[in-house]
Order: C-alpha cells, then structure tokens, then sequence
C-alpha cells in the first residue's frame, strides 16, 4: 500500500513595498521644525507630495505655507492645523510633534535627506507609470493604437526625467556674472564666437548670432528655391564641427558644433544622403545617380562618404509622421544619443494627433507649430521647421517672399522665433529670356551676369534681433550655398 505524498503549501512571497523612508522623512521635518532655515535647503525641489508618509506630507505642507508667509514653524504653531489628538501609534499628533523636534540634532544633512525624498519619491512615480501602462496595455480601447500609448509613456517618462531642478529661484549677482561669463567664454570658444549654433554661413550667424536653444526657426520658400538645400547645408556644418567633452558623470558635453537629428518626411534617407553627399563632394546627385562621373569625381565622393560617416548627423525617413510621434522620437534621440539641433523638411507633410484638428488644416497646422514651439523648449535645441509659401508670391511683381505669404496659418508667423526665405531671383529671370539678337535680350544677359549664383536669405522675423538680407552663393549643380565673396572683400589686386 502505497502513500501519497503530501501536499506542499508554498509560501506566499510578501508583497513589495514601495521604495520609501520614514526615518528620513522624520529626521527632515525634525531638522525644520529646530530651525527653520533648512527649509530653504529644500524649498526648490521637494514638494509635501513627494513624502511616503501622509501625515508627513500634512505637515510639511503646512511648514512651507507658515514659513513663506515670513511666520516661526514650530510644533507649537503647526499642531493648530493638524488634528493635534489623533493618535500616531500610542501618542497624540502634538506629542510626535515635539519628538520629531527634540530627537532632530542637526540641519547639515537637510538637503541630502531632501534629495532621498525626493529620489525615492521619484521611484514610486516610475512604479506607478509602469503600473499604468500594463493596465492600459491589457484595457485599451479597439480605437486607441499601441503607438499612442507608447508617445504618452515616452512623454510622461521624459517629463519626470525633466523635473526636480533645484537651480530656479533668486541668486546673487556674482553667481548671475559668472554665468555671462561662462557664457561669453563658451561663445568664445564656440566657432563664429556665437552664442547660437553656428550654421557655418558667416553673414547668416553675423545676423543672427547663431541659431539659439529653444527657437523655432521657420525656413521657407516657393519650389525650387532652395529650402531643403539650405536646411541640408546648415545640417552638415553644424554635425561636422561638432566637439564633445566627456563630462565626470559619463556623460558628453557639446562644446562646438553639434549633434543634428533630421526628419525627411519627403526624401528617403538614401536621397538625402546621396544630396548631402553631392553637396560636398562638388558633383552633381543627377551624375551620382546616373553613374556619369570621373575616376576623381569617384574618389572625391569616397574620400567625403568616409568623412561624413563619422559625423553625428541622424536622419528619419518616415513620411507622414504625426506631431506626437515626431516629439517622442526627438525626445528619444535626445536621451540615447544627445541633440542640438533639429530640423524638419516639411512643415505641411506632419499630420495633426487628433482627429479634430485634422478636419480643419488651419487647425491643424496651428497645433503642429505649436507642439513644435513647445519642443523647442522642452528639448533647449533650435528646431528648423521648412515650409511652403502660398502661390500669391507669384501673381507679384517683386516676388521676393513677405510674412503674409505663408501658407495656411498665421499661426506659423506667430509661433516662430525666427522666419527666414530663401528667394532666387535668377529662377525667374531664366524663364523670362527675350528673342536674341534684341536690345532687350543684352538688357536680360547684362541682369542675368549680375545675379547669376546668387540667392538672398531674407530674415523676415526674429524675435531677439534685427531683420535684414544676406546675400549667399548658390552653386545650383550640386545644391551649395556659401558665403558671397564681395568685390570689397577680395584681396587687393595689382596691375
């Protein structure tokens, strides 16, 4: 006769508990109450919602509201705000009070047991994101695609990485002075000595100072200008000067140039390569792609593709792409690999992220140059957004470009920082050529020499400095601007 084997009762794991610290919590609030001092350690990053403990969370609330109003916390004072004879364990809430006081011995390590909170905190609003997502993950609607609920984790984890700055508030001016300072050395330092980015276009940084952290840049022009040329230019230069610092965390630190992430919602990648490709290499993308080149044309694009492997240029290719997912991959892009600046070619392919926008195209491209306005900021890079110009320009006599001209929205003009147009008189001119041989047609050739390669970037708006005209060359075989050479800046030339 054979037994059977008993049954084995395993034992239940104890549920986790989340991160917290009660005896730091006690230890902060006790160094406050003897003096009130150490709240100002704190005051910038820690919030009563980042403590564990709810009591805790009361009382600190109530500290920071009595000693902004220039008032003494102390038990005394703040058990009148409190239900002073609830019990804590087996005393009155005006009995832990006055021992959370008398057991506090020092305000040293205020601030370090503010940053515990707070990191601690932090950890439980990780665990709460985590919690939100496998729930919605499980219960989404039929109408609620997984990208949307990967942008909104994506949004709210960089928004909480984004939080708790401890650097707000008032500062001496010695503090304010060596921060110009920094500034200007880092100005100095910088190409161009710009306080922006420079673009490697020196008349255009001369005007402009560099493109600034946190501007929306508008480029824009009618078809054929130029817009994506010049966008792919300032690209270039910009990811090929770049310099990094390693800094004592790991992390690198831009100290010139810089890393560049590009949205090619029209051109795929390898288009936008091969251009770019052209570009500096000095031959024709229709040569390249027809295979109508010279052994040294050949070996000047494999010398310039070898070169521009190592440069931190990254492009996306997808078309199409919605506001939302163009946010969260910029986001993305910032946190794994660095970004300084930010260009999208163009404005009118980005779609709307809601349906209610989408019906209405005035609407929705006030919400895409307002998200990309907010991106700017959130991300402190100069964004470039390029965008068409409505078909008015034509119908004029002087067809250089206006602020009025763009297309669809005022709210493109009012969200930017920075509108700029490329404008190719040569373009028209080529189309208006007269019979040979008549007064009108040397008239034409004489005009034709005088503007030939040239093209004006006009800076129609910016908001933290003048408006003007920059003249550039324009190489139009392989797509180039570049500085103008001006007959008062050549050198002297002797007979």
């Amino acid at each position: 006769m054979s037994l059977a084997k008993p049954f084995l009762v395993a034992e239940e794991p104890l549920p986790r508990q989340s991160p917290h610290n009660i005896e730091v919590e006690q230890a902060l609030i006790g160094a406050i109450l003897i003096n009130n001092e150490a709240f100002y350690r704190v005051s910038d990053f820690l919030e009563h919602t980042h403590f564990y403990d709810p009591l805790h969370r009361q009382i600190f609330e109530r500290m920071s509201m009595i000693i902004r109003m220039g008032k003494v916390a102390d038990p005394r004072t703040i058990k009148t705000f409190l239900k002073e004879n609830e019990a804590v364990g087996d005393i009155t809430v005006a009995e832990y009070l006055t021992r959370l006081a008398y057991e506090a011995t020092t305000i040293i390590n205020a601030e370090d047991y503010g940053r515990t909170i707070y990191d601690l905190a932090l950890r439980r609003r990780l665990i709460t994101i985590g919690e939100e997502m496998v729930n919605v993950a499980y219960d989404a609607p039929v109408d609620m695609p997984p990208g949307v609920q990967i942008e909104d984790a994506e949004k709210r984890l960089f928004e909480l990485a984004e939080t708790g700055r401890s650097d707000g508030g008032f500062q001496t001016f010695g503090e304010a002075l060596k921060a110009a300072i920094d500034m200007a050395g880092n100005a100095f330092k910088r190409a161009g000595h710009l306080s922006g980015v420079a673009t490697g276009l020196n008349d255009m940084d001369k005007l402009m100072g560099g493109l600034q952290p946190s501007d929306l840049i508008v480029l824009a022009g009618r078809p054929a200008m130029g817009k994506t040329s010049l966008a792919t230019n300032i690209a270039y230069n910009i990811a090929q000067a770049w310099k990094g610092e390693l800094q004592p965390d790991g992390s690198m630190k831009t100290v010139d140039g810089g890393i560049v992430g590009f949205f090619s919602l029209e051109m795929s990648a390898e288009q936008l390569a091969t251009r770019i490709l052209a570009e500096q290499a000095s031959v024709s993308s229709s040569d390249i792609r027809r295979g109508s080149i010279h052994e040294d044309q050949f070996d000047r694009i494999v010398e310039v593709a070898q070169e521009m492997q190592r440069i931190p240029l990254y492009i996306d290719q997808t078309g199409g792409i919605s506001i939302g997912a163009l946010r969260a991959r910029a986001r993305r892009l910032k946190r794994q690999r660095g970004l300084d600046f930010l260009v999208i070619d163009y404005l009118q392919l980005i779609q709307g992220s809601s349906k209610k926008s989408s019906e209405n195209r005035v609407q929705e491209i006030t919400e895409i140059t307002t998200n990309l306005k907010a991106l700017a900021k959130e991300l402190q890079v100069p964004v470039m957004a390029l965008s068409q110009l409505s078909r008015q320009v034509e119908s004029r006599e002087d067809k250089r470009p206006q602020l009025s001209d763009l297309r669809e929205s005022g709210s493109i003009e009012q969200d930017a920082d920075v509108v700029i147009f490329v404008f190719r008189e040569e373009y028209y001119l080529k189309n208006k050529k007269p019979n040979e041989g008549t007064e009108e047609f040397f008239q034409w050739q004489a005009d034709m020499e005088a503007i030939a390669g040239r093209a004006e970037v006009i800076v129609g708006k910016q908001r933290h400095g003048p408006t003007g005209t920059v003249n550039l060359q324009f190489d139009a075989e392989v797509t180039r601007f570049s500085d103008l050479a001006e007959e008062d800046k050549l050198p002297a030339r002797y007979e």
